[in-house]
């Protein structure tokens, strides 16, 4: 059995995470070839395979918080927050939290959108591992950063199930000093 030189995971299991999530063609638009994660949420064993990755990766690891992004971040974080026994942030929509927030406006694959969190949401020195669905221009994780950051806090890492290189996305978060680490990645495709 081969494992992962970062996690120390075995192989198979990113791959069997890998051949549940579903390509929706020219969805939202045409061109865009959309990695649908629902299939890993409904197959109860691969969904706890995919958490399982993410907790045995931060597992002992130096964290205080997991922030998720709106919102297939939020299903995995706070599952991923749940297990390693840490509080959870969420980074909404703008427009979605009741209490007074900072707001971040970012540019991604296909318009542009605003982020937001809570005023409160971590305080300085906090370190945050910053979890979402996928990584494509990078543009929300790279917002959602700089709110933490604005607040104080430090993210150790962006994770994502899924890594779109081609996008660009993964090399301007590594550029940034956030990593990142995604299960897989689907290249060329």
């Amino acid at each position: 059995m081969r494992f992962c030189p970062e996690c120390q995971t075995p192989m198979h299991s990113a791959e069997a995470v890998r051949k549940q999530i579903r390509t929706v063609p020219d969805w939202p638009k045409p061109g865009i070839q959309f990695r649908d994660i629902t299939p890993v949420l409904h197959d109860p064993r691969t969904f706890r395979v995919l958490i399982d990755l993410f907790v045995h990766r931060y597992f002992g690891a130096d964290l205080d918080l997991v922030a998720g992004i709106d919102a297939r971040g939020f299903i995995i974080g706070s599952v991923i927050a749940y297990e390693l026994n840490l509080g959870f942030v969420p980074v909404r929509k703008q427009g979605k939290l009741p209490f007074e927030t900072l707001a971040e406006d970012y540019a991604l694959e296909y318009g542009n959108a605003t982020v937001e969190v809570h005023a409160d949401a971590c305080g300085s020195g906090d370190r945050i591992l910053l979890v979402d669905d996928l990584i494509a221009t990078g543009g929300t994780m790279l917002a959602a950063a700089k709110l933490l950051a604005r607040l104080g806090a430090t993210v150790v890492e962006a994770a994502a199930i899924v890594d779109l290189p081609d996008l660009g996305g993964s090399a301007l978060l590594g550029a940034a000093g956030l990593g990142p680490y995604a299960v897989c990645s689907f290249e060329g495709e």
